[in-house]
């Protein structure tokens, strides 16, 4: 199976319009599109991201009776959540026959030639759920009647980000994920921390081939980790999106004219380069946790060093 291109990050919350407006504020996205296809349960606006071209971010609401986004939502306590990860594959029958030898049971396939799949070990239980399709849109709720959008840019300030540097998922052992996405997927390992180096985590960052988007897993360590009650509590999911910001004085004043705050701010040095990095709480992203990184100088920046707990 090869991964060409991840498309969208998509998210769900119960209402579109106000998720859209924190990320075209705070976030700088711009809406490209937007649709409603109440016999498929759902609503959406796709956004186009800063810096990555090609790479949007897709905000889900459910419509109409039955909708499995609802599901979703009610799954989680009614509260919002980062939902899935779009990718575009070169022969969406050979990716289907491939992850059923591997023993991941995929569903969709239909017309829409799309197929959704957890693809952490299946043995492993459900993990970051990807949606994949040969070519064309990527819409979680089919091709339904669009309409195009093009927002005007925001007149408050937004954080400056120029890119989305990775996706982080929870993982018990980071070498089996590692090993099982390189299986999967073709994904290389380009960067990771010393086993011993952090008292309740370790991490390793994968390549995804033809993308520009990084995937990071995390571990726990030593006793009371905060990775082991996150996994505790959500199995092998995402734990943090990461963005790279241009100016990061610029980054927290906007988040504080948004009134958004952050915490676990970290700050240090690689080769005389300095560079900094903070989070922002789910509540106050539409349920996703963001990590913010500035860095003096390209790849001074030491990705995941403090990670803080999240309750």
């Amino acid at each position: 199976m090869r991964i060409y291109r991840i498309d969208h990050i998509g998210q769900v919350a119960p209402e579109p319009e106000p998720q859209v407006a924190l990320l075209e504020g705070l976030f700088g996205f711009r809406r490209t599109r937007s649709w409603e296809n109440p016999a498929e349960g759902c609503r959406g606006v796709r956004l186009a991201l800063p810096g990555n071209p090609g790479h949007t971010w897709e905000v889900l609401a459910p419509a109409g009776e039955g909708s499995a986004l609802q599901e979703f939502l009610d799954g989680q306590g009614g509260r919002p959540g980062l939902h899935h990860v779009a990718a575009e594959v070169p022969d969406i029958g050979a990716v289907r026959a491939e992850l059923e030898a591997l023993g991941v049971k995929p569903t969709g396939g239909g017309e829409g030639g799309w197929l959704e799949a957890s693809l952490s070990p299946p043995e492993r239980g459900p993990g970051v759920l990807f949606r994949l399709r040969g070519s064309g849109d990527l819409a979680l709720c089919g091709d339904g009647p669009a309409v195009p959008a093009t927002a005007e840019p925001a007149d408050a300030p937004s954080l400056g980000i120029v890119a989305l540097d990775h996706v982080c998922q929870a993982f018990p052992d980071r070498d089996e994920l590692a090993r099982w996405y390189a299986r999967l997927a073709g994904f290389v390992q380009v960067w990771r921390t010393p086993e011993d180096e952090h008292p309740d985590m370790a991490d390793l960052v994968l390549n995804i081939p033809g993308s520009t988007i990084c995937w990071e897993v995390i571990m726990p360590r030593g006793e009371d980790s905060f990775i082991e009650r996150f996994w505790n509590k959500n199995g092998a999911a995402a734990h943090h999106v990461t963005f790279e910001v241009a100016d990061w004085d610029r980054a927290l004043a906007a988040c504080a004219h948004h009134g958004v705050p952050t915490f676990g701010e970290n700050e240090g040095s690689t080769d005389g380069a300095a560079w900094r990095d903070t989070f922002i709480h789910p509540k106050h992203t539409g349920g996703v946790l963001v990590q913010l990184f500035w860095e003096e100088r390209p790849g001074v920046w030491v990705r995941s060093d403090k990670i803080p707990p999240v309750d």
